[in-house]
């Protein structure tokens, strides 16, 4: 279980407030309007942003004393951080080995998350040779290769267009449901949080709410998400 017990994140004179427990295997949307904190609320799950109090936890263990590359997740961005200058193996083995110090069973493994994504066969291609869906495929392939049981989604796919990020989307789910892992997918649309999220947390004015059913939250949604949907206050 994820929990983020009482947590504070400042910076300057903003603040966002966290308080909750995420079961493991939950797939998971964030919603807010923009400049809410969803993706500060992502990164501070991962390491990247200090806390100014509170704890997370991933089953119980206190993640604080670990490193971003070290804590029990994996996290895509929008911009996929796959390097020029690798092959598409080399960026998959990365997440094996950050010194690319691969065996034959390794390189193997690569193979098959390759084709797991679709990809087969692509390996020696640089990311540059690749359209933008299959560069998301690549990330993600790198993603199910480190096996942690936390994926965290910043809009990885929202430079896509619709029916390749349904595509994408769908994906993520088929392989969460396999390994089991806890899915946390930042969103900016609701079609996208409807179509692979049960569940969905509300971060607004300041605070992480939820988690929520996805489909009655967004029938029905509170004040400040409502106006960022356009719905009126």
């Amino acid at each position: 279980m994820l929990r983020l017990e009482e947590v504070k994140i400042r910076q300057g004179d903003w603040q966002l407030a966290a308080d909750l427990s995420l079961a493991p295997g939950a797939r998971m949307a964030v919603l807010g309007p923009s400049g809410a904190g969803k993706s500060t609320l992502l990164g501070a799950v991962a390491g990247f942003v200090p806390l100014a109090a509170g704890r997370i936890l991933w089953e119980g263990r206190d993640l604080a004393p670990l490193e971003p590359g070290a804590r029990p997740l994996s996290i895509l961005f929008q911009d996929q951080n796959l390097f020029a200058h690798l092959s598409v193996a080399q960026n998959l083995g990365l997440g094996i080995s950050p010194a690319l110090r691969l065996t034959r069973a390794d390189h193997a493994r690569i193979d098959r998350a390759l084709e797991r994504v679709g990809l087969a066969g692509m390996g020696a291609r640089k990311p540059h040779a690749l359209s933008g869906g299959q560069q998301g495929r690549v990330a993600l392939a790198r993603a199910l290769l480190r096996a942690r049981p936390m994926l965290l989604l910043d809009e990885p796919f929202a430079a896509l267009g619709p029916a390749l990020k349904s595509e994408m989307l769908d994906l993520v789910a088929e392989i969460a449901a396999e390994s089991g892992s806890l899915v946390l997918l930042v969103t900016h649309d609701p079609a996208d949080a409807l179509r692979f999220a049960p569940h969905a947390l509300v971060v607004a004015e300041g605070r992480t709410q939820g988690p929520f059913d996805t489909a009655p939250l967004l029938a029905d949604p509170p004040p400040a998400l409502a106006a960022y949907l356009g719905r009126g206050g």
